[in-house]
């Protein structure tokens, strides 16, 4: 729904001791004493410098990453900050700005001011996002519920606001992309179902990008009996939407990114318990992620053509549903025994990746879908499962991951896991035996993939947290949309 936080950025005259804002005094671990400023003194005046340095000594401040104190000195307050070893560009300044976010939310810190003159342009914006990122707040339908009067305000004074914008403008574009793909994900389903998330995804071209949407019937025409078996069941037609970003030269082969777009997915016949089904309407966090990744790689100008491609249908039990049992042609031409209607997602993503390859010929497809509990059995919610054909792109994704936080482990693939999925009476079924279901549902989707380098990333575990993490709140995380840019930023052309 949006950022509970305004960021600026200013130059020398810029908030000085005068302004409302709360001054931030960055103190570095043991011997380092004030980094930023340097020397509060000469910036705050003696009273606000000798007060913090007491405060510091008397609470036992040790200077930690992360660790805040709060100071009330006669000419008002201050916030001390711990940076530990120091501050640099990337995940930990991130998380370092959103952990100074949460000194935010009450007063009379709703407004600080950071002096952030010596700090690196790249380390500041990254702190400065991290805050933004934790600012998140999803209110569209509460009534009743009291809200700020405005947001919170992080001034910041910096070196050069001339060199800063850039910078910042493609941390905000980033910051968008994952504001955005947390918005799809919070959305209940009698809101957010496969029309109107197209129609969203439409919008976008107000970026740039290239925008269309392939209905029903195109996709009856073209053979997707794979993905429309599984929104037969609902009133609501089911719909791909493919978004393209042209950034790099005209020939360079796009990088493809696929999502699950299961907008609420019951189970089908083989109905899910009720208990915990309400969260089903995120079962479209892949496909949030992709449209988030997009939206981001338009609004920072990327320079790399990729290829954005969602599934979007509802899995629900009437009398027109897909039944256990039933054999559907899948666009490849190969066939499908359905025994199990909450195996839907590989169902919806087969398609799409037969159709992919075929338009797009692509340089590498990465698909991301909160496809199986299983994956959350094997990692818990710490990591995303990654299942890949190609070692190169699996090392690239692998570091991107480490590289924004956004973690995930690979996973096997195997024969021996694939032989599960062997049909009576079709080239195969739609889930394998009852251990290792997330490798069997993998090794269904590698079914339809050729030649072309391929990932798959199970973020069953990750698009949703149960608790509040360093950038963003307790329910949608966003999860890809930072690691995927990232990996289009880092892209190295893959080996073979």
């Amino acid at each position: 729904m949006g950022y509970q936080l305004e960021v600026s950025f200013h130059g020398k005259s810029g908030p000085n001791k005068s302004s409302k804002g709360v001054p931030v005094l960055i103190r570095g671990a043991e011997a380092a004493g004030w980094l930023f400023p340097a020397d509060p003194a000469n910036v705050l005046g003696n009273e606000l410098a000798t007060a913090a340095e007491a405060a510091c000594a008397g609470a036992d401040f040790k200077s930690a990453s992360k660790q805040f104190l709060a100071v009330h000195g006669q000419s008002g307050p201050l916030l001390v900050a711990g940076a530990g070893e120091g501050l640099s560009a990337g995940l930990s300044a991130e998380e370092w700005g959103g952990a100074l976010y949460r000194q935010m939310r009450a007063k009379p810190f709703r407004q600080l001011r950071l002096d952030g003159r010596g700090i690196e342009t790249e380390t500041l914006a990254d702190i400065a996002a991290g805050a933004l990122l934790a600012s998140y707040e999803f209110n569209r339908y509460f009534t009743s519920k009291k809200k700020p009067a405005e947001p919170a305000k992080l001034m910041i004074l910096c070196d050069s606001p001339a060199k800063m914008k850039p910078v910042w403008a493609d941390r905000q574009a980033l910051a968008n992309g994952v504001s955005l793909a947390r918005d799809l994900l919070y959305e209940p389903a009698n809101q957010l179902y496969p029309a109107e998330f197209a129609k969203r995804c439409k919008k976008l071209a107000g970026l740039g990008l290239k925008v269309e949407v392939l209905a029903e019937s195109k996709l009856r025409q073209l053979g997707m009996g794979a993905l429309l078996g599984v929104g037969q069941g609902s009133a609501r037609d089911s719909a791909v939407v493919i978004m393209h970003w042209q950034g790099g030269p005209k020939k360079q082969q796009p990088l493809v990114l696929v999502g699950k777009g299961v907008c609420f997915d019951t189970g089908g016949i083989s109905l899910k318990p009720a208990k915990g089904m309400e969260d089903m309407k995120w079962d479209m966090g892949g496909a949030a992620a992709v449209t988030g990744t997009m939206a981001a790689l338009a609004g920072r100008k990327a320079k790399r053509n990729i290829i954005g491609i969602i599934g979007l249908v509802e899995n629900m039990p009437d009398g027109n549903a897909q039944r256990p049992g039933d054999v559907v042609t899948s666009l490849s031409g190969q066939t499908i025994e359905v025994i199990n209607t909450d195996a839907e997602g590989r169902l919806v993503l087969a398609d799409l990746l037969t159709y992919v390859q075929d338009k797009f010929k692509p340089a590498a497809m990465v698909d991301l879908a909160t496809l199986t509990g299983a994956i959350i059995v094997s990692l818990g919610k710490e990591y995303a499962g990654l299942f890949a054909n190609n070692d190169d792109l699996a090392e690239q994704i692998e570091q991107a991951g480490r590289s924004t936080g956004e973690k995930n482990w690979r996973m096997p693939l195997g024969k021996a896991y694939d032989n599960q999925l062997k049909s009576h009476i079709a080239d195969m079924k739609n889930i394998g035996g009852p251990w290792g279901g997330s490798i069997t549902a993998a090794c269904f989707l590698q079914r339809f993939v050729k030649k072309t380098p391929w990932a798959h990333l199970d973020i069953a575990g990750k698009v949703w947290a149960d608790k509040a993490g360093p950038l963003h709140p307790a329910g949608g995380t966003g999860y890809g949309v930072r690691l995927l840019n990232r990996l289009a930023d880092d892209w190295q052309d893959l080996d073979g």
